[in-house]
């Protein structure tokens, strides 16, 4: 019985230790959805103060913050939707920037929606939605941002997939037209990274056209006023100064002390 024993233990112990050394599993497989600009997708949330992102704090994966304002953040496998792809909501009307990655979402058609706080994640929970594709991240970029991390698993299942639907990611999509200038300005104020370029406006070529002749003015004539006829003639004033009070008896020369 004794040596029984103690050949089970270390075989237990062999079985705990190598149960514990084997790599987390990677998410079930899923066949990409077909890329068009109208597609129904599962989605879920998540917050920064989770125990699986704590680490990143409010951080995505550019290394910028995660946005809930006019363009809110979120989750996705950059080999289905790149890095930089903005689409809404059709049942809440949100808008949403792909600028972060999981594990959990490497290899699904899943969408993790950021939200600020742990009752928004909550109430949210796990819906089906129909998303409106506004526009495509890039795919080559997405790339380049991946490859220095391709010793994770879950980032290296991207990179093969990347690279193996690059054809197909860089064509436009059929019927989907340039985002608005709103919704292009709003990105650009999240993620200054994946801002999108807008298209130069070509300049109008102006016809030249004779320059303006100036007015020259023309002298006006003014007519002087012709001399008075009766001028009264200048009375000649005498230089010579008179006292006024010398025919004053008072002031006479008699009279003075």
């Amino acid at each position: 019985m004794r040596p029984l024993l103690s050949r089970t233990i270390p075989l237990a112990l062999c079985l705990i230790i190598a149960g514990c050394s084997s790599p987390r599993p990677l998410p079930k497989y899923e066949r990409p959805l077909a890329r068009t600009q109208i597609q129904h997708v599962r989605t879920t949330a998540y917050t920064d103060t989770e125990s699986d992102h704590i680490q990143y704090s409010n951080h995505n994966a550019l290394g910028g913050t995660l946005q809930y304002g006019q363009i809110h953040s979120a989750a996705a496998d950059w080999s289905r939707w790149p890095a930089g792809t903005i689409f809404r909501i059709r049942e809440t009307g949100e808008l949403y920037q792909v600028d972060d990655y999981g594990w959990a979402l490497s290899g699904t058609n899943t969408i993790d929606l950021y939200k600020p706080s742990r009752a928004l994640m909550n109430s949210w929970g796990v819906r089906t939605v129909t998303i409106e594709n506004l526009q495509w991240g890039d795919p080559r970029q997405s790339l380049s941002i991946l490859r220095p991390r391709s010793h994770y698993r879950h980032v290296k299942r991207m990179i093969a997939e990347l690279e193996d639907r690059m054809d197909e990611l860089s064509h436009p999509v059929p019927a989907m037209g340039p985002p608005s200038p709103s919704v292009m300005v709003a990105a650009a104020s999240s993620s200054p990274t994946l801002a999108p370029q807008l298209a130069p406006i070509p300049a109008t070529h102006a016809v030249p056209t004779a320059p303006a002749a100036i007015p020259v003015a023309r002298p006006i004539a003014v007519a002087s006023a012709p001399p008075p006829q009766n001028a009264p003639r200048a009375v000649p004033v005498s230089s010579r100064r008179t006292n006024p009070l010398a025919n004053d008896p008072f002031f006479s020369g008699s009279n003075s002390r």
